[in-house]
């Protein structure tokens, strides 16, 4: 009983979030967004030490100190900001929605929707791709789909399925079904949106990936070479008060030996151009979970090095940030 509560608690919770967002005006909505990422930012040291280590593998190991602090405060807002976006955007009008938007390198879409089989837009976890789905479906009129992970519990699944549509965005549920179901809608003209920077659950093609061997989704390269559908690097930046979508050329995806070195080759150079995508906004890249090998067994230890400090009865803030960020291990360069 005690867990029914919880989860219908966090409903609540991601509805009245959703709402308040709607109702205050933009201004105080964008102000209180940043005070929640500030605060984020202090009462999460795990996800921000990963974020320091995410933003390492882009910029350096010579981004340090007050400069590294900065870019992690900025990317907390950044997160911040895509949900109070998401939250906002399905009760703006269409001309709102337009004004908010622009893109660079769009006619790559409309090309490979001219050959009768929509294209896979493959994207990272970065800035606010909804706003980029919520035009695409409302303003030129292409429909777009695109597959989340389930959530529990099924009533807030549910609800986000319901946001998404009211955006304009038909989601499926990763899943056995969900290849069937994107084919489908490949074939019919429904443009197809993977976040491709992080593996979920099992399986995975194993990739350089920013310097470091990791596995990546190998859905967007599978779907491709089945149905002949243009795989298509995409990002949308949070660009000021807007939003900038940004659609590189399409990944080479030409069949050349067996399915599966096909699948590695493609993913490969898809990993190249999400590269590309990320290092011209690396604050805005939303992942705050272990994504390499490495991350896990850094995160372990800094897990013991704060209980070591807990149990040293350490309460000085400032030492004990000082002290956390001395025994991190940095990113290899």
């Amino acid at each position: 009983m005690a867990r029914t509560r919880r989860l219908s608690a966090d409903v609540v919770l991601y509805r009245s979030g959703a709402a308040l967002a709607r109702r205050l005006p933009q201004p105080v909505g964008a102000a209180l967004t940043r005070a929640i990422s500030r605060s984020a930012y202090r009462l999460l040291p795990e996800r921000r030490f990963i974020t320091e280590r995410r933003l390492q593998r882009v910029c350096g190991p010579q981004l340090q100190g007050e400069a590294l602090a900065e870019a992690v405060r900025a990317s907390f807002e950044s997160y911040a900001r895509y949900w109070y976006d998401g939250a906002r955007i399905g009760d703006l009008d269409d001309a709102e929605v337009e004004a908010g938007f622009s893109h660079q390198g769009f006619h790559y879409i409309q090309e490979a929707i001219d050959t009768g089989t929509a294209p896979i837009l493959a994207l990272p976890h970065l800035g606010g791709w909804e706003w980029a789905g919520t035009w695409m479906a409302r303003i030129p009129g292409y429909p777009v789909i695109s597959v989340v992970e389930p959530l529990k519990p099924a009533r807030l699944f549910d609800w986000m399925v319901e946001e998404r549509h009211r955006m304009g965005i038909d989601i499926v549920a990763l899943g056995p079904d969900a290849v069937s179901v994107l084919i489908k809608s490949l074939r019919t003209g429904q443009v197809v949106c993977l976040l491709a920077d992080r593996q979920v659950g099992r399986g995975g093609v194993e990739v350089e990936f920013f310097g470091e061997r990791t596995l990546l989704p190998g859905g967007p390269a599978t779907l491709a070479l089945r149905t002949g559908a243009a795989i298509l690097p995409t990002a949308v930046y949070q660009d000021g008060s807007n939003h900038r979508g940004v659609v590189l050329p399409p990944i080479p995806t030409e069949r050349q030996g067996r399915l599966r070195a096909d699948v590695t080759r493609v993913t490969q150079d898809l990993a190249r151009s999400l590269e590309q995508l990320i290092s011209a906004a690396p604050e805005q890249w939303h992942l705050m979970q272990p994504n390499w090998p490495s991350d896990e067994a850094a995160l372990q230890r800094f897990r013991q090095q704060r209980r070591g400090l807990d149990r040293s009865g350490d309460d000085d803030p400032q030492r004990r940030a000082k002290s956390e960020r001395s025994g991190e291990q940095r990113v290899p360069g």
